[in-house]
């Protein structure tokens, strides 16, 4: 496995373009590899995350390397920035159960539910700060890991949703609604297979859209 950061230039106009479209980044972050299938080490996942009006990371976690320059050229830096991959088996085999980590996670929360219009249940994103921090915290622990109680001593996790958003795009005539939640915080690995999955193979739904790549950092940052 692999794990890739390239800076974005939002000013650029194709960079606005993927930036408005999850569909049509996740096409860009796919044409980087000649196979983008998932295979038994793990699969394509990405992340955007906003730092400030005009510091945009792309964050890939892969199991081949991608060759970004096509994103390069229409969406980065092509004269003075590409990007940047290291190999992530060394992290994902240092990993061991008790082991404390900062986390950054985008994420689609959702629950299943019915409409009255509806005749089968759908998923349905939740709304609210405490319920989309509660989603994560009822699966953390067949994640692989607990989250770790917040340092103020008040006995509260120490989670917090740092950015929320919902996005709206068309789809084979269809439109699709996503709402999605990044957290940040600190974790405790319980079980280390389980943990490694998780950032293998991500969490959640949407994981197309920019939702389940789930990073870890000693100090700082979320990747």
């Amino acid at each position: 496995m692999f794990l890739t950061k390239m800076q974005i230039n939002p000013r650029r106009r194709g960079a606005q373009q993927l930036l408005s479209s999850p569909q049509a980044m996740h096409a860009a972050v796919l044409a980087g590899f000649p196979d983008a299938r998932p295979t038994e080490d793990g699969r394509i996942l990405w992340r955007l995350d906003t730092y400030a009006t005009h510091r945009v990371l792309l964050f890939i976690a892969s199991p081949d390397k991608p060759d970004l320059t096509h994103l390069v050229e229409q969406a980065g830096w092509p004269t003075t920035q590409a990007w940047q991959t290291a190999a992530y088996d060394g992290l994902l085999g240092s990993l061991r159960a008790g082991q404390r980590w900062q986390f950054r996670l985008t994420a689609n929360p959702v629950r299943s539910g019915r409409r009255e219009e509806w005749t089968e249940t759908k998923p349905l994103g939740h709304v609210t700060v405490a319920q989309q921090q509660q989603w994560l915290l009822d699966r953390a622990e067949r994640l692989g890991f607990r989250i770790a109680p917040s340092a103020t001593g008040a006995g509260e996790p120490d989670l917090t949703v740092v950015d929320r958003s919902v996005r709206r795009f068309g789809r084979g005539g269809a439109s699709v609604t996503i709402s999605m939640a990044t957290f940040d915080g600190h974790l405790d690995i319980e079980d280390v297979d389980a943990m490694r999955r998780s950032l293998t193979f991500g969490i959640g739904r949407a994981k197309a859209y920019g939702c389940g790549l789930l990073t870890l950092s000693r100090s700082g940052g979320g990747g």
